[in-house]
């Protein structure tokens, strides 16, 4: 997998992680999924680590070792994984069709359009503009429309 520079990483055993009790882990496991998914945070590119566990009332510790138990991955792949599949709603959907990539990639939450697009193909196995296309070519009749659409634009008639 050369592309993107994606790399396999190892999982570390953390002491902290054995700390929090398995209650405690349980009942931030519900507010963590509340804040990031009930609320979107994962849309705020500015909604780190810590201001989560400032909003739970606990350390960045704590939020870590939830995450890696009870999600199996980091707090940045967590949040990503919930950026990516909002874009993939936005990109099959017909009302973001004429967004930018770079539009979608900031409306779900990313800094740039690189981690935008590494985080997506790491999570998907393909681009983002090759996951619209493949929509487009299982749903011919999105594509038909597309092009009489953008013809009608081109030409300046109306609908």
């Amino acid at each position: 997998m050369a592309k993107y520079n994606i790399i396999e990483k190892k999982e570390k055993k953390a002491a902290y992680r054995m700390l929090v009790s398995a209650s405690l882990m349980d009942e931030l496991k519900e507010k963590i999924l509340n804040i990031i998914l009930i609320e979107k945070k994962f849309k705020d590119k500015n909604y780190s680590a810590k201001r989560l566990a400032e909003d739970l009332g606990t350390n960045t510790r704590y939020v870590s070792a939830v995450v890696n138990v009870k999600f199996h991955m980091n707090y940045t792949s967590f949040v990503n994984k919930y950026r990516i599949e909002e874009a993939m709603a936005m990109l099959i959907d017909q009302r973001y069709k004429d967004l930018s990539m770079e539009e979608i990639s900031d409306m779900v939450g990313f800094s740039n359009r690189q981690s935008f697009y590494a985080s997506f193909y790491r999570i998907t196995g393909t681009t983002p503009r090759e996951f619209k296309q493949s929509h487009y070519i299982q749903h011919p009749e999105l594509l038909e429309k597309a092009k009489k659409k953008k013809m009608k634009k081109s030409t300046g008639a109306k609908d």
